[in-house]
């Protein structure tokens, strides 16, 4: 027999070199793409929904379906990782060596700019320091990354943050309600005996109390007749606050009668029990809501008048964006994109003019109610059935863009609301905005009238919170609360009883929770849920302590009555006046000066805010008077440059300075006795 050796098993085939070099390049490629996702995450996914999943509001009031919703969230985590990566993959064409100094440079740009967001929250660098501080962050971050290996490694287990963060937001942010929606609403309330009169409730919204009075603490009948017409016949609840100085927890609280105890949604599915639910079984409902869903489909269809679909969510997601990763303060709020559709843009029928007031003199001003306005106007005529005509405005709300007459004005959109100068202009703004929604308070009262509703309805006009004008505590935020309550939580609140003509005001503690179980009373209507609040046509309650929450479940006690209003800025004496030919010295800067070159006041809008800059070596505090076709329309002090280097703004509240075509402004530097020196303008 033959020997027989094994022969040894043949060695496995390696690969060529080639294809390892390509097998470990992608690889590699793979490791620097997650890099780049961990960072994009943090940078950009994490902080946007964070802010859009704590704004369902934002959702609500742009009316976004769910499908637009999921699309928007997809962009958020994607698409700003794509460009990245395609500019790391065409990198590759340029070797192994410039690839990884484009990875490293991308590490750097993007842990600068996560410094930038972690550097504002808890350093008190701004601006150019924060930047440089940022990029010497973003420097070693890269450094150490092309260094060591750690780095890399922690940043690819990072790269399942994107994933987590649209799991939160879609799962377990309170904006989940809107992509989510989960049940159709709460039980009908049942009908008692009695009459179920017609209803209308006008809900405004940023309005305190304060704005509507006069030195006396009535009414300021001269400024805004409508309200006081509107008193003149209902009862005034003087002593009335809302419950928080943020809409989606404050409308609810009016609307079910509880305070806020959770931070969710201001939807149907988290609210069941609500108004609508109460009287959908016994009441046709006609519902305009602005940034809150809280009448479930089954109930009342809503119209959509609002700017909507997935462009304009991308475009003001970019917006806040913009805010998150800017090296200076900024209030980051979706609800800066919440502005009121005017009857044109929505392409609805304006109102019926009003030929009695001489004001109302362009033809086209009636274009410029808001269009859920319009809409809630023309759905204001009797029914066989009892009716909910329910509105919620936000007017007189930021933005800031009418005149009392109905014009609109441009502005830019960063002007600030505080510090010197700043919040009085904010404040006349707002009173100038509040001028036009007396106006439509009244064109509400002339409606009722004509069609015969006004004897027969409840008619109720209130607004869910205030705002504060008190320098270095504008807005309504907890230090707003502590400083300047009385601006923040009381609000007007108006209710006419069905027959009711002479007007009478009540002084008792009114709490907007009180809101829905007085609506209930009124209609003979039993509520099927508990509520926290009390009948206005119960005994008051005990007591002057009021609640109020920054926060849902975080009750703050508030206290101290009606507020007085405070002072009112003083007119000066220049105001009014003509001025002729004054000796030049000096210049400004305007920026909107091309505006006055043609101004067409048929069109509805006037360059009625004029903002620019003077010289350094002008000192703040100077006061300048601005003037239209020679006469003083405003008079204003210089104050330090914001962040848009402007110095100087002037509102133009009255319209009639302005004439069809080309306008003369005029920019004056107030001296001693009120001595004018015309500045050149540029």
């Amino acid at each position: 027999m033959a020997d027989r050796t094994l022969a040894p098993p043949a060695p496995a085939p390696t690969p060529a070199p080639a294809a390892a070099r390509a097998t470990a390049g992608w690889r590699a490629e793979l490791r620097r793409l997650l890099e780049v996702v961990a960072l994009v995450g943090l940078v950009v996914t994490q902080p946007v929904l964070d802010v859009l999943g704590h704004s369902p509001d934002f959702f609500l009031f742009h009316r976004a379906r769910p499908a637009d919703v999921l699309l928007l969230v997809g962009l958020i985590a994607v698409a700003p990782t794509v460009p990245l990566a395609l500019l790391g993959a065409a990198s590759r064409l340029a070797g192994r060596a410039v690839r990884a100094a484009v990875h490293t440079g991308l590490v750097g740009l993007l842990l600068a700019a996560l410094a930038v967001q972690v550097g504002r929250h808890v350093t008190p660098l701004r601006g150019v320091p924060l930047l440089l501080v940022a990029a010497l962050a973003g420097a070693a971050g890269a450094a150490a990354h092309r260094r060591w290996r750690a780095p890399g490694r922690v940043l690819r287990v990072a790269a399942v943050g994107p994933p987590v963060f649209v799991l939160l937001f879609l799962f377990a942010s309170p904006a989940s309600a809107v992509v989510l929606p989960r049940g159709q609403g709460g039980a009908a309330g049942q009908a008692a005996a009695g009459a179920h009169p017609p209803i209308v409730m006008i809900v405004l919204d940023e309005f305190p109390l304060v704005s509507l009075l006069g030195p006396d603490g009535r009414i300021d009948a001269a400024k805004y007749p409508h309200f006081a017409e509107l008193a003149a016949g209902s009862t005034w609840y003087r002593d009335a606050t809302g419950v928080s100085g943020w809409t989606p927890y404050a409308l609810p609280a009016m609307l079910t009668g509880r305070y806020p105890a959770k931070s969710v949604a201001p939807h149907y599915s988290q609210y069941p029990d609500n108004l609508f639910t109460a009287l959908g079984g016994l009441y046709d409902v006609r519902a305009e809501e602005s940034i809150t869903r809280l009448c479930p489909p089954s109930r009342c269809e809503q119209p959509s008048t609002p700017e909507q679909g997935l462009g304009v969510l991308v475009r003001q997601s970019g917006r806040l964006l913009r805010q998150v990763a800017a090296p200076v303060e900024s209030r980051i709020d979706p609800e800066e994109s919440y502005r009121e559709r005017t009857a044109a843009e929505a392409g609805l029928d304006a109102a019926e003019p009003i030929p009695a007031d001489p004001k109302f003199r362009f033809d086209s001003l009636d274009d410029n109610q808001p269009a859920r306005f319009t809409s809630f106007l023309a759905g204001l005529r009797p029914s066989s059935r009892p009716t909910l005509h329910f509105l919620h405005l936000l007017m007189p709300h930021a933005p800031w863009v009418f005149l009392p007459s109905g014009a609109r004005y441009p502005a830019p959109e960063d002007l600030p609301n505080d510090g010197a100068g700043w919040v009085d202009l904010a404040r006349a703004r707002h009173l100038a905005q509040l001028g036009y929604t007396d106006r439509l308070i009244g064109e509400t009262l002339r409606t009722l009238r004509a069609t015969g509703l006004y004897d027969k309805a409840l008619v109720l006009v209130t607004a869910d919170h205030g705002v504060s004008f008190q320098r270095d505590w504008q807005g309504r935020g907890l230090d707003a609360i502590n400083h300047a309550a009385g601006q923040v939580a009381w609000v007007p609140m108006f209710v006419k009883e069905p027959g009711q003509h002479a007007g009478r005001v009540d002084d008792r503690n009114w709490e907007h929770v009180d809101l829905l179980p007085t609506i209930a009373d009124y209609a003979h209507v039993r509520l099927p849920w508990r509520v926290d609040g009390r009948s206005a046509r119960q005994a008051p309650r005990a007591g002057a302590e009021k609640r109020f929450y920054d926060r849902p479940g975080q009750p703050l006690t508030i206290t101290g009555g009606v507020p007085a209003p405070p002072p009112s800025p003083a007119v000066h004496p220049l105001v009014g006046t003509t001025v002729g030919d004054r000796p030049a010295g000096g210049g400004a800067t305007v920026a909107n000066l091309a505006a006055f070159r043609v101004v067409r006041p048929q069109d509805g809008e006037l360059p009625a805010l004029v903002w620019g800059t003077v010289p350094d070596q002008v000192p703040d505090g100077t006061l300048l008077a601005v003037a239209v076709n020679g006469r003083v329309g405003a008079v204003v002090p210089v104050v330090p440059r914001d962040a848009g280097g402007r110095r100087f703004a002037a509102l133009l509240a009255d319209d009639r300075l302005f004439r069809s075509g080309a306008n003369q402004l005029a920019v004056y530097r107030v001296g001693p006795g009120d001595a004018l020196r015309r500045l050149r303008l540029s």
